[in-house]
């Protein structure tokens, strides 16, 4: 390894972006204006539905603009109330307090860090009108269980798959199973156009509102100019965005690859340390977006001393999601013990698409010498 390669900078994530993408922004620079101004969002779409395997897809500004457009297309609004997990974003709880609507915050399983189904059918209440299932860091939640308590109980069940492009549960794409799925392609994903999102469903009434709601409340199809139906959002993808996103989606099966390349040596560099890393259980696939370390209960683990020592050696690295029950505006909110134990006992190693091997080698050390160390300490 030369000197250079052991001082360079690792970042925490970065996009792939090759001459495709550079021509197809150009073009839609030169080019998409006018009549033309919508082209690549339309064949942005189009691939991506081909891609995911559903009927419908509109490209949005964010995928917490997907989130909001599609909640609020099922009316979700005052006084309802939406179950997710306490360990999460607070992009994917956001949409929900913008539609004047209740999250409900519940625990999560150890393995995968993802919705807890005993906790989510022991939280449902009358007011209770969806289910919010977010596949954490390309973890999967167990959709057969959570789509069989929101038939049971007459819910909406929606995904947030925005970390969880590439991932597979039971033959089926992560976003294609709920009533709308919502995906996010901020730089840091595993395919970005810059800024990002795209809200999809097989649900043939539900597009027609979604797509009215996107784009000021007029109807596809009104003859008169400037006329919507009612107040609606506006969340669109602009055509360059989409341009780049087009080839980002003609590369997908190269990009997912490139993340499940670099998942599989931090595995294998890290294979029996006291710790559990993103789960692929069998019949699904992972999509790996953000590699995670979860230190075992009773090992010795200080996370910041961690990032610490990152930091000193030129590599960026991400804190575990804090519980939203952590976090000042839900503080009135019941703390859920395995999300808050999560919390502490985890974090995010670099991870991006053309990470070299060498790269990886230096993040897997400073790992395997934290945990040495800390058992030098005990004994």
């Amino acid at each position: 390894m030369s000197a250079e390669s052991t001082n360079s900078r690792i970042y925490y994530t970065k996009p792939s972006i090759t001459e495709r993408e550079i021509r197809y922004a150009a073009d839609a620079v030169t080019h998409g204006w006018g009549e033309r101004c919508y082209e690549y969002i339309a064949r942005f779409e189009q691939l991506f539905t081909q891609h995911l395997g559903v009927r419908h897809a509109i490209a949005t500004s964010s995928g917490t603009g997907a989130l909001h457009l599609g909640m609020a297309a099922l009316n979700i609004g005052l006084g309802d109330e939406v179950i997710l997990a306490d360990i999460n974003w607070i992009a994917s709880a956001a949409p929900i307090i913008h539609l004047g609507a209740k999250p409900v915050l519940v625990d999560v399983l150890p393995d995968t860090w993802c919705l807890d189904p005993a906790a989510v059918e022991a939280a449902i209440t009358p007011r209770t009108k969806a289910i919010l299932a977010v596949h954490l860091y390309g973890n999967l939640c167990d959709m057969d269980t959570l789509a069989a308590i929101a038939q049971k109980h007459g819910l909406h069940l929606i995904e947030d798959a925005a970390e969880a492009i590439g991932s597979i549960w039971h033959g089926r794409r992560a976003g294609s199973m709920g009533i709308f799925g919502a995906f996010s392609f901020h730089g840091t994903k595993t395919i970005t156009t810059g800024e990002g999102g795209i809200f999809v469903t097989n649900d043939d009434a539900l597009y027609e509102r979604v797509l009215t709601l996107s784009n000021h409340g007029r109807a596809r199809g009104e003859t008169r100019q400037f006329w919507p139906e009612r107040v609606g959002y506006k969340y669109k993808m602009s055509n360059v965005q989409a341009a780049i996103g087009c080839a980002q989606l003609e590369r997908i099966d190269e990009l997912i690859s490139g993340k499940r390349r670099v998942f599989e040596l931090y595995r294998d560099s890290l294979r029996g340390l006291p710790l559990r890393m993103n789960p692929e259980p069998a019949s699904t696939m992972n999509g790996y977006w953000m590699p995670t370390i979860v230190a075992n209960i009773g090992t010795s683990f200080d996370r910041e001393a961690l990032l610490t020592s990152f930091k000193a050696a030129n590599i960026d690295g991400r804190v575990f999601f804090w519980p939203l029950s952590s976090l000042p505006m839900f503080e009135s909110y019941p703390r859920q013990a395995t999300s808050h134990a999560l919390a502490a006992r985890a974090i995010n190693l670099p991870s991006y698409h053309d990470m070299s091997d060498d790269d990886i080698g230096r993040v897997a050390h400073l790992v395997v010498g934290h945990f040495a160390g800390a058992y030098r300490e005990r004994t």
